[in-house]
């Protein structure tokens, strides 16, 4: 009880309280959701000895089923691709592989999907993968690309209007002066926001307006309001802001940015590999976010504020996923999602190679005609999935009303 306890406890000191809060009870819900909340954990508990061998590659380092989604590219259409890179690092392609396919199987059952189907599953991703990389090809996903479940997210991407994602982000209200024009202010209710404190606000403000005025339309980034985001798992806590800017006019033109704190990976502990000197751990998420994806999200900009080191994007709606669920959808339609994501991974693999130390396509290429490697590695992430259940069960004991008993 100890070790896991005290493991969560140590990573997430200085967080904010009131969401660390949050994060803390959500990582209750299931053995998924503590997974997803505590990556440090997993690789501290990693079996190194019991991987196959692998390549050198930039790794997302957070693998898992919800760390795939749709967004904007900066050419204005609309991906479906990785979308987490605050963990990446160079480091044996396996531990991406082990995690995602870890996360299939404690998944399993907030899918909908028994054992076996889990194991099937697996099997799909790890095949995808291996022939992907044989292959040698860099491909991606886009709206006239994608198929199945993610072809029907793309494609009804291109009926949201820009309004309705506001207005659930937003609330309307009359201004001060003469006119008393219609403005728009950020929810802050609890669910996807909280209130920023004036000197939060104030930082905020001066750092996006130190943005704005490097920028071709400095007026776009006129900031209106700023409150502290609830987002995602295993962030939450961590410094993080949504942005209400002018851009393209108010009420109904107005833009949302994204402002989140990046600290180094915690896979950096556990790794044998030289990384490379980043200067800042802002530079390293962008820098490898756009190595890796075929087309990266618009505006992505690593920032500093204070010393300390952020990332700068436009928000994305968190419901811009694939809802997989086997209750209402067939076998051969999750296993066909388990397939791209297979093989973007390997995309995201070979687009990057040679770069900084990882594999050149040649090694990658050779892995993925070994079949070797296959049944181990499922093996070892059927072990992994294992630990990760005892220690949800061991963290839900240990938590008692919002306190840990240690």
């Amino acid at each position: 009880m100890v070790d896991v306890v005290q493991s969560v406890l140590a990573f997430n000191a200085g967080r904010d309280p009131e969401r660390l809060a949050m994060k803390y009870a959500a990582m209750r819900k299931s053995p998924f959701v503590f997974l997803r909340g505590s990556c440090h954990r997993f690789y501290e508990r990693l079996p190194r000895g019991a991987l196959p061998a692998s390549p050198p590659g930039w790794v997302c380092g957070d693998l898992h089923l919800e760390n795939f989604g749709s967004f904007k590219g900066d050419n204005g259409l609309v991906y479906f691709d990785i979308n987490d890179f605050d963990e990446a690092a160079l480091a044996p392609t396996a531990w991406d592989l082990v995690r995602f396919l870890a996360s299939v199987r404690v998944g399993a059952a907030s899918i909908s999907v028994g054992k076996a189907e889990a194991r099937k599953l697996c099997g799909c991703f790890v095949e995808a993968y291996a022939e992907t990389l044989a292959l040698g090809e860099v491909r991606w996903v886009e709206r006239d690309t994608a198929e199945g479940l993610v072809g029907a997210l793309l494609r009804g991407l291109r009926d949201r209007k820009r309004r309705s994602f506001l207005d659930e982000r937003t609330r309307l209200e009359r201004g001060e002066g003469k006119r008393r024009r219609m403005r728009r202010v950020l929810r802050t209710d609890g669910k996807k926001a909280l209130p920023a404190s004036h000197e939060e606000r104030e930082r905020v403000g001066e750092l996006v307006r130190a943005f704005a005025g490097k920028q071709p339309d400095p007026a776009y980034y006129e900031v209106l309001d700023v409150a502290r985001r609830i987002a995602g798992t295993g962030s939450l806590g961590v410094e993080r802001y949504v942005i209400l800017v002018a851009g393209k006019g108010s009420p109904g033109g107005n833009g949302l940015l994204d402002l989140k704190r990046v600290n180094a990976s915690s896979l950096l502990p556990h790794l044998a590999t030289a990384q490379p000197d980043w200067k800042n751990e802002a530079l390293r998420a962008v820098a490898l976010q756009q190595r890796v994806q075929a087309v990266s999200a618009g505006l992505l900009q690593p920032l500093r504020m204070n010393g300390r080191d952020l990332v700068l994007r436009h928000l994305q709606p968190s419901e811009d996923r694939v809802t997989l669920d086997r209750s209402a959808q067939k076998l051969k339609s999750l296993a066909q999602v388990l397939r791209t994501m297979g093989r973007m991974v390997a995309w995201g693999q070979l687009r990057s190679a040679g770069r900084q130390g990882s594999a050149i396509a040649d090694e990658l290429i050779a892995h993925g005609h070994d079949r070797k490697w296959h049944q181990p590695l499922l093996e070892a992430s059927r072990a992994c999935a294992a630990d990760v259940a005892l220690e949800w069960k061991t963290y839900c004991e240990a938590f008692d009303d919002g306190v840990f008993r240690t």
